[in-house]
């Protein structure tokens, strides 16, 4: 399936990176967290976004840095999973009329709910996970009680497609999101840019199949939710000799894992978000690596802060500098991974911190 980023840009914006329902459809949002309170008033919340908190994605990851948080204030937290896109306005206000002091929404999906609460309830501090503000006609919006979380992955993909390149034996590797928001389309154009890097360093002519920068347009499923369509259009790409995938669409790596299965070829998966070795190990063996976002260690270092009374609405860009972003450890595949490719990697991670390399991407968060 092929999507034009320009018009689904418009609906939203790691080394080795919404369940309150409208009339009562939807179970109520639950308690966790536990302790012996050192901020007794702060009530921290969270809303997920459709895929859940048990996506092995950034939905896990939040959840698991505002549970992280809780415990280190000792205090509760409540939270809403929504299980789909119509429940993101109602959950986000439901955790207002909770009397939440916090909450942190994820996915550039809650973006307008999270805004739209946030100027209605002037005293309730938000973190909105992998998306900036805009205002209806799409012109950028901030507001002193949203704090934006933003990754810059395409650095990290950058590194990733350098990998990929130096690791592949078809000389084919491909990538696929599942819609093209900015959060997806910046793995890609990093990965995109990174392959370039190994062609021109190297003079070779690795291909990259489902994307492409100039043009921002390539393969997407569609969605987040549809792991038959991951498996799809991973078909599509190794029976086009990819033997290196980057999916930047949620779980549908699923699929993908289950079509390369399927081939019985040496295929591998490079993941994004989390380090799926350790969120879906079941496909261990599969992952070159994954493109991690830090979203434990930041989202935990944000609530502590809020209740500790020292929120701050400036953006949060996760870096290679920061260790926001970056390359997950090879696991299995490191013994079939030349070292001095990996030395070549780390060159290139330094070159980007120092700012002699500059990763770009018009998705690049400021």
């Amino acid at each position: 399936m092929k999507v034009t980023t320009k018009k689904a840009a418009l609906g939203g914006l790691a080394l080795f990176g919404a369940a309150v329902l409208l009339a009562g459809c939807a179970a109520a949002p639950e308690e966790g967290g536990s302790g012996e309170s050192a901020a007794p008033d702060f009530l921290p919340c969270i809303v997920s976004d459709f895929g859940g908190f048990d996506d092995n994605s950034f939905n896990e990851s939040s959840f698991n840095g505002i549970t992280e948080a809780a415990d280190e204030l000792g205090v509760e937290f409540k939270q809403a999973e929504s299980k789909s896109e119509d429940q993101y306005e109602s959950n986000v206000s439901s955790m207002v009329d909770q009397g939440c002091d916090f909450i942190l929404t994820v996915g550039f999906a809650l973006a307008n709910a999270t805004r739209d609460a946030a100027q209605e309830s002037t005293d309730t501090q938000f973190a909105l996970i992998d998306s900036a503000l805009s205002n209806d006609d799409f012109t950028p919006l901030t507001l002193d009680n949203v704090k934006p979380v933003l990754y810059d992955t395409a650095q990290a993909a950058y590194l990733a497609g350098y990998l990929a390149a130096g690791t592949t034996k078809t000389g084919t590797v491909a990538t696929y999101g599942g819609l093209p928001f900015p959060s997806v389309t910046i793995f890609m154009d990093g990965f995109v840019d990174g392959v370039a890097k190994y062609n021109e360093v190297k003079g070779t002519d690795v291909k990259v199949l489902g994307w492409d920068k100039a043009a921002q347009d390539g393969t997407m499923a569609g969605s987040f939710d549809d792991i038959n369509q991951g498996k799809t259009l991973t078909q599509g790409f190794i029976d086009q000799g990819a033997d290196i995938i980057l999916p930047v669409a949620g779980p549908l790596f699923q699929g993908s894992a289950q079509a390369i299965q399927d081939s019985g070829k040496d295929v591998a998966i490079i993941g994004v978000d989390s380090d799926l070795f350790l969120t879906a190990p079941e496909f261990g063996e599969m992952y070159l690596t994954s493109v991690m976002k830090q979203m434990t260690a930041a989202t935990k270092e944000i609530i502590v802060n809020a209740g500790n009374g020292d929120f701050s609405a400036d953006p949060y860009i996760g870096t290679l500098e920061n260790d926001g972003v970056g390359l997950a450890p090879l696991h299995d595949w490191e013994s079939k991974v030349d070292p001095a490719l990996m030395e070549e990697i780390e060159q290139l991670k330094t070159d980007i911190v120092s700012g002699d390399i500059t990763v770009e991407s018009p998705s690049t968060p400021k």
